[in-house]
């Protein structure tokens, strides 16, 4: 046990990588005939207990007082920003996507009340799947709603980029009839990556070219997606909605998207996007040039706004 061991220096709690029928064999090799029930018992006395891994290791960087620093400044931006949308009433949302589902009679975590169990497939092979969904959210921060678009393709930046527009032109336009900005919180990966040109050339090309919108976009640090407001406030209350049950067909996770809502008042909206999206899109130079982007002072690469032409 000398080398399996590990524990935890604060409260003297042990444990071991070893399992118990492990070390009842080559306990056994040494003459001393023992069960491995025995050997959980003993090593429970002397201080062992079976341990999971506990994700508290911060790795975006080398989690430094500096990183930290700029960190907490990013924050401290993005809620400065927000109270400034807020003020003047104009339109704050978060968006991100949500994970990606299997459609089929597959099971879904969790538990339902019911008289019998219900039998599903006993792999989830995406193989068997009828469809696999990339549900795109939109949250709104002040109206308190939300809006999933359900993409049966790639998730790519055009795709979020019209799940958006999509979210404009259904309700952002009617509930914000004036409005000359628009917020954007996003995360800092995936179709939402601050690096990500195609992104930038949808939206600048859709909501400041057809709209005259100036979109102010803020990406949470790497590592910090959580905090971004429609993982807390639209995504776990559909996870809540619909689970154990299984997402059989396209019309059922509709279903239990639209029927999402809270005591605090959270009603959402669901579309699906049949369209095809292609991967890794390329964006021309002359295109990218058209672009008009306007780098914030404060961590250019993460807040930055798209202006529409003059």
């Amino acid at each position: 046990m000398k080398y399996e061991t590990a524990g935890d220096p604060k409260t003297g709690l042990k444990w071991t990588r070893k399992a118990t029928r492990k070390v009842a064999r080559e306990l056994q090799k040494e003459g001393i005939m023992v069960s491995a029930k025995s050997v959980a018992r003993i090593l429970k006395k002397m201080g062992f207990s079976l341990r999971a891994n506990r994700k508290k290791l911060a790795l975006s960087g080398n989690g430094s007082k500096p990183e930290r620093k700029q960190r907490d400044r990013q924050f401290r931006h993005i809620c400065r920003t927000r109270e400034c949308f807020g003020r003047q009433g104009e339109p704050v949302i978060s968006v991100d996507t949500k994970k990606k589902e299997l459609i089929g009679n597959f099971k879904n975590p969790g538990r339902v009340w019911r008289d019998r169990d219900r039998a599903v497939a006993d792999h989830d092979f995406p193989s068997y799947a009828k469809a696999k969904i990339s549900p795109y959210g939109i949250y709104d921060t002040v109206a308190n709603t939300g809006m999933v678009s359900v993409g049966v393709s790639h998730d790519t930046p055009a795709f979020a980029a019209e799940s958006i527009v999509a979210w404009w032109k259904r309700h952002g336009a009617q509930q914000y009839p004036h409005a000359k900005n628009i917020l954007i919180l996003a995360d800092n990966g995936g179709s939402n990556r601050p690096t990500s040109v195609a992104l930038k050339y949808h939206l600048w090309n859709s909501l400041c070219l057809q709209y005259g919108l100036i979109v102010t976009i803020c990406h949470y640090p790497t590592g910090a997606s959580k905090w971004n407001p429609i993982e807390h406030r639209l995504f776990s209350e559909i996870s809540k909605n619909w689970t154990g049950e299984p997402l059989v067909n396209l019309q059922t996770a509709l279903n239990f998207i639209r029927k999402t809502e809270t005591s605090s008042g959270l009603r959402v909206s669901a579309v699906l996007n049949r369209k095809h999206y292609q991967c890794k899109e390329k964006i021309s130079k002359e295109e990218a040039a058209r672009m008009i982007v306007q780098r914030d002072s404060v961590f250019p690469d993460l807040n930055y706004t798209l202006l529409p032409p003059k």
